[in-house]
């Protein structure tokens, strides 16, 4: 009997933690940061708000992450695959936003707070696409050498 013809296991089925909702409610913050600093542009701008709400956002990507790793049967060759390629989408996608952000002159202190936007932003997505795919695909089996 191949190995193809076995029933090959997902995570489908599993209870699995909640890190698409978790991506969803730290992009709603850093978004919703993004669009304070948007609407307060060309005057006098208090920051607290946008960067309570990257601390957020930040805290619950770091959630994310800690959950996403505690899995432990999981396609992660397959999620390494997917968001290896979107991470590098969106950290293209986020330096030509800062570049021009910078080209156009945005005041220091709302350029930091747009960059760590743009840093959350460029991981969040990946993530929660990596793991959108992974979960639907068998899960991986730990390779075993030849002489076992």
């Amino acid at each position: 009997m191949t190995t193809a013809a076995l029933p090959q296991a997902t995570t489908a089925g599993r209870e699995l933690p909640p890190i698409a909702g978790l991506g969803i409610a730290a992009l709603a913050s850093v978004i919703a940061s993004g669009i304070y600093l948007a609407a307060t542009a060309g005057r006098h701008q208090v920051l607290g708000i946008p960067i309570a709400l990257l601390v957020a956002a930040g805290i619950i990507v770091a959630v994310a992450v800690v959950l996403l790793v505690r899995i432990p049967e999981f396609a992660w060759r397959k999620f390494k695959m997917v968001f290896g390629w979107a991470i590098v989408e969106y950290a293209v996608f986020a330096g030509m936003l800062t570049y021009v952000f910078v080209l156009d002159h945005v005041p220091t202190s709302s350029l930091v707070l747009l960059i760590v936007s743009l840093a959350l932003f460029a991981v969040d997505i990946p993530m929660m696409f990596g793991f959108s795919v992974a979960r639907f695909q068998p899960v991986d089996t730990p390779r075993r050498e030849p002489n076992e």
